[in-house]
């Protein structure tokens, strides 16, 4: 079994922490001992303390700032980083990339410690370059490819963003398409789970707090590229009896955004932070709706899909894809106030539809998207670098 150093973020509003702390504790009951390395202790220039604990597997870096978006660390990071990777020696070190300096620093620190190094590439995108948005995330991806090309592996998420990347000049041999994955035992329809009290309790206070109508659930950031404004305008059109619309999540639009749109058929839950709370939200849901205008591969998505939940999504990232032929509805990132304005009203009238898609959403995430899947295929990946070392 292989030691892994994983870096990453433990931020509740940042997009990888899911898919990070999700991965590592599925690599630990498999055997494998994983260290996680993220930002967490504000530092300053001046301050001369270490972060570093002798036995603890988890290392906090210091950082001046941290947001959704990026990390600036202190300047007494990198040396943190290189003394944490000397004592922890790891077999091979994945990188859950976070948008910091020290993401550009890592091909060469780790080529000097002689340790493999793999990057999971998460920043959201849409390849066809149709919005301001979008071309804004491109600048992102030309940014770090010439930094990905010296990484020994580069995980994606979709063979779009691997194109992406590979018409900027990272190898075709060192990018590795390996779509996020969720547990299908925890996110799955109620009928199939089984009872025990605390959960049917969760359940129930949620179904209290929800009411009797139909849900059209988002689950998400409240931010510009999420384009949440786009769905309560269509709603706002259309208010279908007898249904609410319920935003779960917070970000920098929500109060506007809230303003904007209070009345008796929106609920604006804010962020949830309980896992078993979102869980009973997606099995209460009928329909997830994602109106996003980039994305990388929305972890919210496969868990509403695993969940039953009909989806509608835009073809922003690889979204599309985890939808196409029969899965869920594609919408275009262009128009999307039109496109749902027309499709509520069917939603709404037509409940054996949205139950055959989301019997259809949960199969699709049983042959393609389950957390087994993506640690069989990280395994795998490890193992290739671990037997056969790259050559720079």
């Amino acid at each position: 079994m292989a030691h892994i150093a994983w870096l990453g973020k433990k931020s509740p509003f940042c997009g990888n922490v899911t898919y990070g702390l999700s991965t590592t504790e599925a690599l630990r009951r498999r055997g494998h001992q994983t260290s996680f390395i993220h930002f967490d202790n504000p530092g300053s220039p001046a301050s001369s303390t270490t972060s570093l604990l002798a036995n603890d597997p988890d290392v906090s870096l210091p950082y001046l700032v941290k947001s959704q978006v990026y990390t600036i660390p202190s300047p007494r990071a990198q040396r943190e980083l290189r003394e944490s990777l000397e004592r922890l020696r790891p077999d091979l070190v994945h990188a859950s990339l976070t948008l910091s300096p020290l993401d550009f620093r890592l091909p060469e620190l780790c080529q000097q410690l002689g340790v493999p190094l793999v990057a999971t590439f998460h920043p959201a995108f849409d390849a066809g370059l149709r919005n301001l948005t979008a071309g804004t995330q491109q600048l992102t991806y030309q940014l770090y490819a010439p930094a990905l090309a010296r990484y020994d592996r580069v995980i994606v998420f979709s063979e779009l963003q691997a194109d992406v990347l590979a018409r900027l000049g990272v190898s075709e041999d060192r990018l590795a398409v390996i779509p996020n994955g969720v547990d299908q035992q925890l996110w799955a329809p109620p009928c199939s789970m089984p009872a025990a009290p605390r959960t049917d309790a969760i359940r129930c206070q949620v179904e209290e707090r929800l009411g009797k109508e139909r849900i059209f659930l988002y689950m998400g950031r409240v931010s510009t590229e999420k384009n949440v404004e786009a769905l309560l305008k269509a709603w706002k059109l259309v208010n279908p009896p007898g249904c609410r619309l319920v935003i779960v999540g917070d970000g920098p639009l929500r109060s506007t955004l809230q303003n904007a749109h209070a009345n008796n058929s929106v609920i604006w839950w804010g962020y949830e932070s309980d896992l078993e709370t979102r869980v009973a939200l997606m099995q209460a849901a009928e329909v997830f709706v994602l109106p996003s205008l980039v994305e990388g591969l929305s972890l919210a998505l496969l868990e509403a899909m695993a969940s039953g939940c009909a989806c509608v999504a835009t073809d922003a990232g690889a979204d599309g894809e985890v939808l196409a032929d029969g899965a869920g509805i594609v919408l275009s990132t262009q128009g999307v106030t039109t496109q749902l304005r027309t499709l509520l009203p069917v939603l709404r009238d037509q409940p054996v539809l949205t139950a055959e898609l989301g019997q259809r959403a949960r199969q699709r995430v049983m042959e393609r998207y389950t957390l087994n899947r993506n640690i069989d295929a990280l395994e795998q990946l490890y193992r290739g670098l671990l037997v056969t070392p790259v050559a720079a």
